[in-house]
């Protein structure tokens, strides 16, 4: 069969990609094109449209690249009926993906949500576009599928693929390296250029530490390396993101998936965030969720520091710190609580293993 999938961000390739592996494993036959990145070209995708020019995030973002939105509509629209496939498969990026969904159902292109977007956190009224549009979602957190049952949505819980996936990498011991942080500025261009310039101010008066950034392949080294400037105690990873996190005892990340992903490697660590002033009051209104970290609403409550905003300073960093590594022991105790709940489920094998079923019931019926 043909699958048409859509990312939009650097987690949704991530995890789409293992679906796709899934997909692959049960359809022998399966062609695949879409939008995403390098990890689902890894799994075959024919990826025509990168995801790096895609991620626009925040109310003022948005409307400033309104024209390259719209564009970026018609452009996809026209790819999907080009290709003409039998499942169009969405990946959270709701702003795109539920308009997408919208149009897929009336080109009667049977469309699959794979990882639902947090309707729970704010505008819960989109809910309804899903009721109408889609036919399955498949939802990665606990608490997703009630919500989704109050609303007559037929949703399958799976567990995070993510979860389950580090579950095989953590069979190994790691020795985390003594005072050493690792930097999670964000995958976004204006996340990396708002938030590491602070987090490079906290290594400026914390010599103690030695701080690794993360840096995102889509994004060019040169901007890292001109925020870090001459700060000694700070340097770009050489590995990848998992082994920079367990070799470091704590870590700094920006709000978003790598938060949990994060937690599920077992390092304790500070959620930051910082955005366009405006786009941030105005998201103060309409969230409507007691914590910006993923960790945290699972966990349902505080278990790792938040610092949004104006909370995001050097000394507060500084202070949250101290307080996290003084807490280890505790917190890795209720990050595998955390794990435990997340690997329960499917998995993508289930998600893949579903949708493949429905669209041979369609199929019968045609």
């Amino acid at each position: 069969m043909k699958y048409f999938i859509l990312a939009g961000e650097a987690s949704g390739d991530k995890q789409a990609a293992l679906l796709c592996k899934s997909l692959r494993s049960l359809d022998r036959d399966a062609v695949m094109e879409g939008w995403g990145g390098e990890q689902m070209i890894l799994q075959g995708v024919n990826v025509t449209v990168h995801y790096s020019k895609l991620a626009f995030m925040g109310f003022v973002e948005i409307i400033k690249h309104l024209p390259a939105i719209l564009r970026n509509f018609k452009l996809c629209k026209k790819e999907i009926l080009a290709f003409n496939p039998d499942a169009l498969i969405l990946v959270d990026y709701p702003g795109f993906n539920l308009r997408m969904a919208t149009w897929a159902h009336k080109q009667n292109i049977p469309v699959y949500y794979y990882i639902s977007p947090q309707l729970w956190a704010w505008h819960t009224s989109r809910v309804f576009i899903v009721k109408k549009a889609v036919r399955r979602m498949y939802v990665i957190l606990p608490f997703e599928k009630e919500f989704y049952k109050n609303y007559g949505v037929d949703a399958l819980y799976i567990g995070h693929p993510l979860a389950q996936e580090i579950q095989h990498e953590t069979k190994e011991v790691h020795f985390p390296v003594k005072n050493q942080v690792a930097l999670l500025p964000g995958s976004r261009k204006h996340e990396v250029e708002l938030i590491l310039p602070v987090m490079v101010a906290l290594a400026a008066i914390e010599k103690k530490y030695s701080f690794k950034v993360v840096a995102v392949k889509h994004l060019p080294e040169k901007i890292y390396r001109d925020i870090i400037g001459s700060q000694e105690n700070v340097e770009l990873a050489s590995g990848d993101m998992h082994a920079t996190l367990y070799e470091s005892e704590a870590a700094i990340v920006t709000s978003g998936t790598a938060t949990l992903e994060t937690a599920l490697l077992g390092t304790p660590q500070i959620v930051v965030y910082k955005g366009n002033k405006i786009s941030y009051q105005l998201a103060k209104r309409l969230i409507k969720v007691p914590f910006i970290s993923l960790v945290n609403l699972i966990a349902g409550k505080q278990l790792v520091p938040e610092l949004i905003q104006k909370d995001f300073t050097p000394q507060k960093m500084k202070d949250a710190l101290d307080h996290v590594l003084a807490n280890t022991s505790a917190i890795k105790q209720e990050y595998n609580a955390l794990s435990d709940q997340l690997t329960s489920g499917g998995g993508p094998e289930a998600a893949a293993a579903d949708i493949i079923s429905d669209l041979h019931s369609i199929r019968k019926l045609q």
